[in-house]
């Protein structure tokens, strides 16, 4: 029997507001922030196991990832520059690269709505947000191609 492939998309937990000067991609988690990332990891912990972690390389990604990985337990993990920024299409080209059972990739929106939106519905307009710490748990066939439709949506959880 085959099993299916499962992508775990997060979008990172709230950020501290950019300081003078400081570039938005070195905006730390707040403490909001901090207990979303642990309440994700809870989450995760019991409903959600990843093999291989694809984060964004932006300081709020970075450590919504650690703080999950604490709880979780420490997988394969690789910071990808294309996540921060990236379309929903640009998000596929990333994930394509990767051959693992189950994936978490942390990220950010509007990419990762719209990735929700198109591998399930087929349509990237069709996305209804992601809240920060959102999570959204998919399946995909064994084998298949990621596609617009291909996906089923089997869990959303936000704090």
């Amino acid at each position: 029997m085959k099993q299916d492939r499962r992508l775990i998309l997060l979008r990172h937990a709230h950020a501290l507001p950019a300081g003078p000067g400081q570039a938005d991609r070195d905006r730390p988690l707040s403490g909001t922030g901090e207990a979303e990332a642990d309440a994700v990891a809870a989450f995760l912990a019991e409903h959600a196991p990843f093999a291989r972690v694809l984060c964004s390389p932006a300081l709020r990604t970075r450590q919504t990832a650690e703080r999950v990985m604490a709880r979780t337990g420490y997988a394969d993990t690789r910071h990808d520059p294309r996540i921060y920024e990236a379309s929903a299409g640009e998000l596929i080209e990333v994930l394509d690269e990767h051959d693992a059972p189950s994936i978490l990739l942390v990220g950010h929106n509007p990419g990762l709505e719209q990735l929700v939106a198109l591998l399930c519905t087929g349509r990237s307009g069709e996305y209804r947000g992601m809240p920060p710490a959102g999570v959204a748990v998919l399946s995909l066939p064994e084998g298949a191609a990621l596609e617009p439709g291909v996906a089923r949506l089997d869990a959303f959880w936000s704090s």
